[in-house]
């Protein structure tokens, strides 16, 4: 009787379940975030290297 109830309460009990859930979940957000990281960093550095290059054909008037 008593390893039926250990059994029995074994099934009924969803903590681990959740805990992987939370992982997966945490998992995807991260994945998400680096993905976005890694798509924006690209595009912000080519456009950091347009401005540089802008600023570095542009002349500064030193008499008014």
């Amino acid at each position: 009787m008593r390893l039926f109830k250990l059994i029995k309460r074994f099934e009924r009990d969803d903590d681990g379940a959740v805990t992987v859930d939370w992982v997966v979940l945490t998992a995807a957000i991260v994945g998400l975030g680096i993905a976005v990281l890694t798509v924006v960093g690209a595009a912000t550095d080519d456009y950091a290297d347009a401005v540089g290059s802008h600023l570095e054909t542009q002349t500064v008037k030193t008499t008014y």
